[in-house]
């Protein structure tokens, strides 16, 4: 009779494991656990100190949550995020539909882990900080969007190498915001890079004169969706922002491993040598200071970069280097105030044994960006002509809106319609896009992380040579 009894409690227990787990089994996904569906997407919204914070909630998107959580200190800069939240809610075209839960406190950061609410966390704001924020969210579990650069010195690049060890291990994805890999001209750039037929092959160059020649020219003055960007003080400081070789010049490098080395796995170890680098101030008056973050005296964390009452910002740089043998040189610039009728600026040359691709923005093009094919000496015009049509063919499969229009016996113009290209504001949604595509399919390919590691040893190391010599 025994024996019969626990039969039947073995049996009953069997029944009541069998029914959990397909009770579990109908449950939603665990956290983390990304479908595509609708709203499963719960933005964290750690500190966010610059616009791009914003910028990334600028448009809607079906499988993002309406519910944002956003852990930060109080003041002007989480006031200046809510404020652009509440603009694009309350915008009469295409209106956003935001719902902020705000915790501010010293202990933000700790709170974020404590309560775990949502499961992708979004950072853009002080460059010092955001390592840190990338390991402690990877540890406690979040897949991290995060704006760049991800890096500013060595000790951020050890703790971001450490960060994707964690990521690997807990299964969580990070990923660089980097938006410059949607301008139209970038995307074709990459095309044309990687047509043997009209490009060949990437030439080796020399460091005195590079195989790909990347600058860029920003400005600290400048308007953003039609206002005066407010910057905070802290911006000009590069301990905390981090100078032009380990911020803007990010995308640069990031570019050219896109463009030149398109899905190849770089490792920093074998691949990459640093050759020089330099680096020099961009000075400010205080007038232009206040005119650029509204406060009418410099910070005291900022008198070590005074020189005669002038705030030094080391906002410029250049490096050489070398990827798998091929020379490169990387310029980034920071001046105070665009030229009338100007902006930021940007310019690139990739020299291929058949052509050369060229990017040019500057006052003679009317500060529009402009994309340019000139062949090699040793190619034919007749070769030449017939390549580019066969690629512009090509391209209008995907692009049927560009052309090619000769301007010399031996260079000819990517016609780009202006009306055709999205600006830099869209991107950020393209990015997000990509990252949550990434989340659903688990398919983040290795160059992608390889590659960002890759570019964030470029940049801090460049910078340790600059400030060494």
């Amino acid at each position: 009779m025994k024996r019969i009894i626990y039969c039947l409690l073995l049996l009953a227990g069997s029944l009541f494991f069998f029914s959990c787990k397909m009770q579990q089994d109908r449950k939603e996904p665990a956290p983390g656990i990304f479908t595509g569906k609708e709203g499963e997407i719960k933005l964290v919204v750690l500190d966010p100190g610059h616009f791009h914070a914003s910028l990334l909630q600028k448009f809607p998107q079906k499988q993002v949550n309406d519910t944002v959580f956003v852990y930060a200190p109080g003041g002007s800069e989480l006031d200046q995020y809510l404020a652009s939240i509440e603009g694009y809610n309350s915008r009469s075209e295409n209106p956003t539909a935001w719902i902020g839960i705000v915790y501010s406190g010293k202990d933000y950061l700790e709170k974020m882990i404590k309560e775990r609410r949502g499961n992708v966390v979004i950072l853009a704001g002080n460059n010092l900080k955001k390592t840190d924020y990338i390991y402690q969210s990877i540890n406690a579990g979040y897949d991290v969007l995060s704006d760049k650069p991800m890096a500013i010195n060595s000790e951020n690049f050890r703790l971001l190498e450490s960060a994707y060890d964690s990521a690997r291990t807990r299964n969580v994805y990070l990923y660089d915001v980097m938006t410059e890999r949607y301008d139209i001209l970038n995307t074709l750039t990459r095309e044309l890079v990687n047509n043997v037929e009209l490009f060949g092959e990437l030439q080796e160059g020399t460091p005195e004169s590079p195989s790909v020649k990347m600058e860029s020219v920003h400005h600290y003055y400048k308007e953003v969706s039609g206002s005066v960007l407010v910057r905070p003080a802290w911006f000009y400081d590069v301990e905390q922002q981090g100078e032009a070789i380990v911020d803007v010049a990010t995308h640069m490098v990031d570019l050219i491993n896109w463009q030149c080395f398109p899905d190849e796995v770089i490792d920093y170890r074998q691949d990459v040598k640093l050759l020089s680098a330099s680096h020099w101030p961009t000075t400010l008056t205080l007038d232009q200071f206040y005119r650029s973050t509204g406060l009418d005296a410099f910070p005291n964390f900022l008198g070590k970069y005074l020189n005669r009452s002038l705030l030094e910002v080391y906002g410029n740089g250049k490096f050489n280097y070398q990827v798998k043998g091929k020379n490169i040189e990387v310029c980034a610039l920071w001046n105070y105030e665009a030229p009338k009728g100007g902006g930021d600026t940007y310019s690139a040359v990739i020299k291929g044994t058949k052509a050369t691709i060229e990017i040019v923005q500057n006052q003679e093009e009317k500060y529009v960006k402009q994309l340019y094919v000139e062949k090699e000496p040793s190619v034919t015009s007749e070769e030449f002509d017939r390549s580019i049509a066969g690629t512009v063919k090509q391209l209008q499969r995907s692009y049927p809106y560009i052309s090619a229009k000769r301007v010399s016996d031996s260079r000819y113009r990517i016609e780009v319609p202006v009306e055709s290209r999205k600006g830099h504001e869209d991107y950020f949604g393209y990015v997000a896009q990509k990252f949550f595509g990434y989340l659903v399919n688990r398919d983040m390919p290795e160059w992608e992380i390889s590659n960002t590691i890759a570019k964030y040893y470029i940049t801090t190391q460049s910078l340790e040579m600059a400030r060494n010599r």
